[in-house]
């Protein structure tokens, strides 16, 4: 069975990282090149100066002036003003339009990927992960293609142009002019010495800031009531504090030298520079006036691009650590799919000797031989870390198994087409997840087709119809805008959504979690509706929850080491019977408090 699977992606195996620009590539070709004509033409106007100076001089001293000179002079100099406004509003428009393609042709990309990889995937991360890719690092990427290539073209080209026509003209004022230039670049390399170490730990202290803030912000009910003994108070507070205390370091530590590179690069301080070598070249007799006037004119922009290009360093930066993130995305295997498709025979879920590892190193589960026969509930039980939740997840193929087989209906899950899969299995997991639009659209997701009458009919038998009446507007309430809820509420809005999907098997994973006391128990009933018919596998720490269920399957270690009914389990006194004991005595004691509260 195992040779039968192979891993695909649906028809597009990972492209190499330069592929990220196939789709504009013959755009950055255009971008390269119009760059080059406006770099080049913006030069040409000073240069025309000092020609057209050279042209007039003779009138001073009576000679004729070569009309036709200055004529031609004045032309090149319209003309490649015109071009050089024209090549760079072209090139502007070249690379945003590009960069605005990149980014649809990116988002596509992601999102198809996103479709392809294992559920297992989303469930290890927040959806933070998946927006920093689809906006922020497709972002990052718009100061590479939309302005980066230009100011680098730019930066080269324009001072290579100025220093070899003023090695043509005054070879001495060249040599003046390139040492600004060289200053510059030595000076930025001192300012940047160490700093890919240092940003690194600029990004380190963002990311816990962030952390901070957010788990504040989620907090701030319990820190307005407990005030500075709040923990997410202390931590946000000490973060903050870190992080101003790292930027400031920082800035001190590049303060002398920026400052120097400022005043080196500084147009005032380059003009001055080169006005005294101007003045001692002519007093010498080394050069004539003229001869100084390119120096003057051009030297002046030879170091205006550098500094523009490292201003850009940062988003340069931001850029190549998106194209790094977004390449390791791509590098991410997608769900193993069969050369030979198998559909599933029935409804009983079968584990034979499965045995599972996040990271290939450690197993978390071990040799887990069992059967859900359909029309049954199984429950999960143990401590944390015993294992349930990874077994339950093993079903609707969140993780593909080390060892064994995962089977329903005697198909292998890995070998049952992914659209076929998710219609045999139904899901509710402890993290509750609903879209930011209408409870309707929320409980019809897996089925949009659904008609009001069906929305409601499982809203009610989730026990959330009655709620979301009390919200003025019903079901077009949007989640997060005029409809909140509580964690049991949302939690029931999502059985509801499950019960719509009406799917044979169901996985419930602490389906009663964040209920209350007075809605757990209509939530049970309403659950236990769905096993006629239906296989159900559930996790639950609340025990009394499961007494009446077909099959309890005792984890520990990853390891079944109890099966049978609640009645059994208990008589046989062994690791169930104990949990139950604890279970209900720690019970009895809650309940006093329950009441009085």
């Amino acid at each position: 069975m195992a040779a039968q699977r192979r891993h695909t992606d649906g028809g597009g195996v990972r492209a190499p990282r330069d592929d990220f620009f196939a789709p504009v590539r013959g755009s950055l070709a255009g971008i390269v090149a119009l760059s080059l004509v406006g770099a080049v033409t913006s030069v040409i106007p000073f240069i025309a100066i000092v020609e057209l100076a050279r042209a007039l001089l003779p009138a001073r001293s009576g000679s004729d002036v070569d009309d036709s000179r200055v004529w031609t002079v004045v032309a090149v100099a319209v003309v490649a003003l015109f071009v050089s406004f024209g090549a760079a509003f072209s090139s502007g428009m070249v690379s945003h339009l590009a960069d605005a393609e990149l980014q649809l042709s990116l988002r596509q990309r992601i999102i198809r990927h996103l479709q392809r990889l294992p559920l297992g995937w989303f469930d290890a991360r927040t959806s933070g992960t998946v927006r920093k890719m689809v906006e922020n690092d497709v972002i990052a990427l718009h100061q590479l293609l939309a302005h980066a290539i230009q100011d680098v073209v730019t930066a080269i080209t324009v001072p290579v142009i100025g220093i070899v026509y003023l090695f043509v003209v005054q070879w001495q004022l060249a040599l003046a002019a390139l040492v600004p230039v060289v200053l510059s670049v030595i000076l930025y390399a001192l300012m940047m010495r160490g700093g890919a170490e240092k940003f690194a730990q600029y990004d380190a202290a963002t990311e816990r800031l962030s952390g901070a803030t957010v788990e504040f912000v989620q907090g701030i009910a319990v820190v307005k009531r407990f005030g500075q003994i709040g923990r997410s108070h202390r931590r946000y507070r000490d973060q903050m504090r870190q992080y101003v205390d790292f930027i400031g370091q920082w800035t001190r530590e590049a303060a002398a030298l920026q400052s120097v590179t400022e005043v080196v690069t500084s147009p005032v301080v380059v003009l001055v520079y080169l006005l005294a070598v101007s003045t001692g070249l002519v007093s010498t007799g080394a050069a004539e006036p003229i001869d100084v006037l390119p120096g003057l004119l051009l030297g002046l922009g030879l170091t205006g691009p550098l500094m523009k290009l490292g201003s850009s360093a940062q988003f340069l930066r931001n850029a190549a650590k998106a194209r790094e993130s977004l390449a390791a995305f791509f590098a991410l295997p997608p769900v193993a799919q069969a050369d030979s498709p198998a559909m599933p025979h029935g409804h009983e879920v079968g584990f034979e000797r499965v045995s599972f590892s996040y990271d290939g190193q450690h197993r978390v589960l071990h040799d887990i031989a069992a059967t859900c026969a359909p029309g049954t509930v199984t429950a999960l039980v143990g401590a944390s870390g015993s294992g349930k939740s990874t077994l339950a997840k093993l079903v609707p193929r969140f993780y593909d198994v080390a060892e064994g087989r995962v089977t329903i209906g005697a198909a292998d899950v890995r070998e049952i087409p992914s659209d076929r899969l998710y219609r045999e299995v139904g899901f509710v997991f402890q993290d509750v997840q609903l879209l930011r639009t209408s409870l309707r659209d929320n409980i019809r997701l897996t089925r949009p087709d659904a008609t009001d009458e069906e929305v409601q009919r499982v809203a009610q038998a989730a026990q959330i119809h009655d709620r979301i009446l009390r919200f003025e507007r019903g079901y077009d309430a949007v989640v997060g805008e005029d409809a909140n809820l509580s964690g049991g509420e949302a939690q029931r809005v999502t059985i509801a959504r499950a019960l719509l999907a009406d799917a044979p098997l169901l996985v419930l994973d602490e389906a009663t979690a964040f209920a209350d006391p007075d809605s757990e128990a209509a939530i049970q009933a309403a659950l236990g509706t769905l096993t006629a018919n239906r296989t159900v596998l559930v996790i639950a720490h609340r025990l009394h929850t499961i007494v009446g269920v077909d099959q309890i399957l005792v984890l520990d270690g990853g390891r079944v080491v109890e099966r049978g009914t609640h009645a059994q389990l208990v008589a046989a006194d062994g690791r169930y019977g104990r949990m139950w004991a604890d279970y209900q005595a720690n019970r009895a004691r809650s309940l006093p408090e329950e009441v009085n509260g």
